[in-house]
């Protein structure tokens, strides 16, 4: 589509929508009623031939056209703003610490952060890798990534949901040639096993695909990128967040013993006041929902 006719006005109201995830929520944000956004959303829908929502009741879904869509506003509008802020002498660099685990911070974090470096070129960002209790009165960070059963796990801070944690089986594929054959999840027992943190999980996972037995003993990590990384050495069968294990999966330095996922908590994102935060912040935050969530959404 040509620059001269894109619809500025309906792709605004369409990425305030998305990004909030309501179009009550996107007309107080834009200062319209909430039937000006349904109207601009329709108008663009129409444009582009596709739904960009699932409609259901008192609530909106993007579906995959509109989570492409989505990223690319958001990136987009979120670098005119600071570039507007560069030319008005607001503010010429955007200083940012966020803390994250560790084993997050090393095995997604990090590998796709050059692509939000390359967004926001003026955001200095510094990831502490913590996976400390955040105290944010104590703590330089002003956005933290965390795991945890649910959401209650801080005090004095507020937590929004990022992705659920799924625990898969995998191994290397040099461990697999190295011994006989896992066809079976009771396989698993005649080869090393890697625990994170305690055995608890792998009794979970057995117990979940029908096997009864004790779990054999193995190194226990407290890390869960030390786990990746043990399990892409073949040290042993590990369960790793299937997020952290995308890449491994893809280029076949794992493979993906059985379909078997143990749900386990989720990652959050931690903040003091959600209401309160930066602009590099929040352009970090709605960078890292759009870059997980369409990963995932299959």
């Amino acid at each position: 589509m040509k620059r001269g006719r894109l619809p500025l006005t309906a792709l605004r109201s369409f990425e305030a929508a998305g990004r909030l995830g309501s179009f009550t929520a996107a007309s107080q944000e834009l200062y319209v009623s909430q039937a000006a956004i349904s109207r601009q959303v329709r108008e663009l829908e129409t444009i582009l031939g596709k739904p960009l929502f699932e409609r259901g009741h008192r609530r909106v879904t993007l579906t995959l056209s509109g989570r492409q869509l989505l990223e690319s506003l958001t990136t987009a509008f979120d670098r005119i703003a600071l570039t507007l802020d560069e030319i008005t002498g607001e503010q010429q660099r955007h200083a940012l610490v966020i803390s994250s685990e560790p084993g997050f911070a090393a095995s997604w974090l990090a590998p796709n952060l050059r692509r939000f470096n390359a967004a926001y070129p003026d955001i200095d960002l510094t990831v502490d890798s913590d996976q400390r209790l955040i105290d944010f009165r104590n703590s330089g960070a002003e956005i933290a990534i965390r795991h945890s059963i649910d959401r209650d796990a801080w005090p004095r801070a507020e937590a929004r949901k990022l992705i659920d944690v799924m625990l898969i089986a995998v191994a290397a594929p040099s461990l697999l040639a190295s011994g006989p054959p896992v066809s079976t999840a009771r396989d698993i027992l005649d080869r090393p096993i890697l625990h994170e943190e305690n055995r608890d999980n792998w009794q979970n996972w057995l117990s979940g695909v029908g096997v009864r037995a004790k779990v054999p003993a193995g190194p226990v990590y407290t890390d869960s990128a030390l786990v990746l990384q043990g399990a892409l050495r073949g040290d042993g069968i590990a369960l790793v967040d299937r997020l952290h294990a995308e890449e491994a999966l893809e280029n076949g330095t794992l493979v993906q013993l059985f379909d078997h996922a143990l749900p386990f908590g989720a990652f959050w994102i931690v903040a003091r006041d959600f209401d309160h935060l930066s602009k590099p912040a929040n352009a970090f935050i709605d960078w890292l929902e759009t870059s997980i969530r369409p990963q995932v959404a299959d």
